[in-house]
């Protein structure tokens, strides 16, 4: 932009306007900014707090169906969920599921992480092959873990090779080891992956931090939890975050493919309770009680492991 001015001659000439201040640029900027994030604020808003404000509506309504009258149910909804026992095995089912998955995950996949971002001989093959689980989708798991778990199964079939005929079990027809085979699944689905982030992450560590524990006779296992680990806090717990999420909200594949939540209540949890009350029990107010509970429960989840991984320096 250029402005009139007058010379001593009385002619007119044209300069240069003066640069805008750079607060106006950092405005100008900023409004830019603003207008490009205005489509993705859109979506969140549409697919993401739509949904999240639907399900406290659904809760508070009495829908026996997609196709059926509504009416408000107030907090009868509530009454009803806390009443019945089979949401409180739900619940202790989760809470067992979280508790012994959760830590094993993370802590087995941190170690594995650490020996590939060592670079062993065939480190990058290590990779691929932990990451494989990752790439089998869900049904695929589930025929995989079936055909290992059948009365007539591999696990079975190495038992009595071994001469254990006596332990053998209808592992996901039994009621003490249903669960239990799930929890496995959820491990085994998720231990190469979280590993691979893992071991991407320590890459980017300063070899010299190792090199210098070393130094000082710190050994691969002190090096690991003492050295490695604090300088990663905050990425294990973005992680754990992660994997606390998909256990809490994607276990009903698992079980709506292996156990259908049986025998009895012994594998139903939480997030397949939801499923159960909304598509075969035709309860809309009801599963989505439960989902509001499940929404809390994460909630609180996600601050609890912020609060505990978070650096302290």
């Amino acid at each position: 932009m250029t402005t009139l001015t007058t010379t001593p001659d009385g002619t007119a000439a044209r300069r240069p306007a003066p640069p805008a201040p750079p607060a106006a640029a950092g405005r100008a900027t900023r409004q830019g900014g603003t207008v490009l994030a205005v489509p993705a604020l859109v979506w969140y808003l549409v697919f993401m707090v739509g949904p999240m404000l639907a399900i406290f509506a659904i809760a508070a309504l009495r829908w026996p169906g997609m196709l059926q009258p509504v009416s408000f149910a107030g907090l009868d909804n509530v009454r009803t969920v806390f009443a019945d026992p089979v949401f409180w095995d739900a619940t202790r089912n989760t809470a067992v599921q979280l508790a012994v998955a959760l830590p094993v995950m993370i802590v087995c996949a941190y170690m594995l992480g650490y020996y590939v971002a060592q670079r062993p001989p065939g480190h990058r093959v290590i990779r691929y092959l932990l990451f494989i689980p990752g790439l089998i989708s869900t049904p695929a798991k589930a025929m995989v873990f079936y055909a290992a778990l059948s009365p007539d199964g591999l696990a079975n079939g190495a038992l009595q090779g071994m001469g254990l005929g006596s332990l053998t079990d209808a592992w996901l027809a039994s009621p003490s080891t249903a669960l239990g085979c799930l929890i496995a699944l959820d491990i085994w689905g998720g231990i190469g992956f979280t590993a691979v982030l893992f071991a991407a992450r320590l890459g980017s560590v300063p070899d010299e931090l190792g090199e210098a524990a070393q130094l000082d006779g710190a050994g691969h296992w002190r090096t690991m939890w003492a050295v490695h680990f604090p300088v990663i806090r905050d990425y294990v717990g973005v992680v754990t975050m992660l994997q606390f999420l998909w256990t809490l909200f994607g276990s009903a594949q698992h079980v709506l493919l292996l156990t259908q939540g049986g025998p009895g209540t012994s594998s139903t949890t939480l997030s397949f309770l939801v499923y159960q009350k909304a598509f075969i029990a035709a309860d809309l107010g009801y599963s989505q009680t439960v989902g509001v509970v499940l929404f809390l429960a994460g909630l609180v989840g996600l601050l609890a492991i912020r609060r505990v991984f978070r650096q302290t320096y």
